[in-house]
């Protein structure tokens, strides 16, 4: 499955990208990690189809996750689900307004990021056949 991790911080994303590995969990298959650091490469990825489970970095810059989740969810026909990384605790109600599935905060806790991950990929498992 195809996660797209979107940072425009290269650590963040190296960050995301241990934290879920090859394989998040057993039971979901292996995963091909698609970087991004800008908006309009995020849009070009999920306009694509080919994106299963995205992580957005919601303190990116210019465009931040919370914003991009929201575009995505009204804009891109079947969104994948989307975790969006929160730097305050507190900004989890903002991002329910992004209507992304899951939310992590920083710092990043590779076990919690991988259980959410895996938990997106078997959401998506349930709801889509995957002919990849």
């Amino acid at each position: 499955m195809r996660v797209l991790v979107y940072s425009d911080d290269a650590s963040t994303r190296e960050k995301v990208r241990q934290a879920i590995g090859r394989r998040p969990a057993a039971d979901v298959p292996l995963v091909e990690i698609v970087e991004c650091a800008t908006h309009a490469k995020v849009i070009q990825h999920f306009d694509s189809g080919e994106i299963d489970v995205a992580v957005l970095d919601a303190e990116a810059q210019p465009a931040g996750g919370m914003g991009v989740a929201r575009q995505a969810k009204d804009e891109v026909h079947d969104c994948p689900p989307i975790c969006l990384l929160i730097a305050r605790r507190d900004d989890r109600w903002l991002a329910e307004w992004s209507r992304a599935e899951a939310v992590v905060a920083q710092p990043i806790d590779p076990v919690v990021l991988a259980e959410t991950v895996a938990d997106l990929m078997r959401h998506r498992l349930s709801t889509h056949l995957t002919t990849r």
